[in-house]
């Protein structure tokens, strides 16, 4: 007869603390670049007159919530 034992090590092992800051620090310049992103987006929609952005079928009101539609539901 047989015996099996079967471990998982991979699951149980936690990030070392250079890697917990590394991956900080990458998560932080990822969202600053998006909303570096999304900050350009809006200054250029606001660059436009009112008659191109009743084109796009929005309002100088509803800029910053067009832009942010994606992560913000209202």
């Amino acid at each position: 007869m047989a015996f099996i034992t079967a471990t998982n090590t991979h699951g149980d092992i936690r990030p070392s603390w250079v890697a917990r800051r590394l991956a900080a620090v990458g998560a932080f310049f990822v969202n600053y670049m998006e909303m570096r992103s999304r900050h350009d987006r809006i200054e250029a929609l606001l660059r436009l007159d009112d008659d191109e952005l009743a084109r796009r079928g929005l309002t100088r009101d509803g800029v910053v919530l067009h832009v942010f539609s994606d992560s913000v539901y209202l």
